[in-house]
């Protein structure tokens, strides 16, 4: 394998290592003032402005107002989903774990990432084989082992 493959590996790994810890700081900030709402616009507010930051330091070009009108309006979903995904872990840490949740959100990720594949979404389609699908139910097994809803809460 190339350099550049092991470097993408590895901050994949490191980006979803830092993801738990995302939610737990974000669901600390939301007991400690006016929720998990709250926190989460927190959250996209200090990552917007630290995003502004390195687009002038990159001086990358901004596009157009006609430019950006011009673009399909399913593509401001993105936003919209990530926003959903940052105030879900916020409130789901507190009654899932991290673990359990970010358990939960992967097994999650990897049906709709099956889903977007098999129909070429936005892309060359990757048919759903049986490989992948037991690659599936495996993270799906592993995530119930991790929850483990069938325990009575202490």
């Amino acid at each position: 394998m190339n350099i550049w493959l092991w470097s993408s590996i590895a901050l994949a790994a490191v980006v979803g290592m830092a993801l738990p810890l995302q939610a737990l700081l974000n669901a600390r900030l939301g007991a400690l003032t006016h929720g998990a709402l709250f926190a989460s616009f927190v959250s996209f507010a200090v990552g917007t402005c630290a995003l502004g930051i390195a687009l002038a330091a990159s001086r990358t070009p901004w596009p157009t107002l006609r430019e950006l009108a011009a673009l399909p309006p399913w593509l401001w979903l993105g936003g919209l989903i990530g926003a959903v995904f940052v105030f879900s872990g916020t409130l789901l840490v507190p009654r899932l774990g991290a673990a359990g949740m970010i358990c939960l959100i992967v097994a999650g990720q990897l049906v709709g990432s099956l889903l977007v594949d098999h129909f070429g979404v936005l892309s060359q389609p990757r048919p759903i084989d049986a490989m992948r699908v037991v690659g599936a139910v495996l993270v799906g097994i592993g995530a119930l082992l991790v929850v483990r809803p069938w325990r009575v809460a202490t």
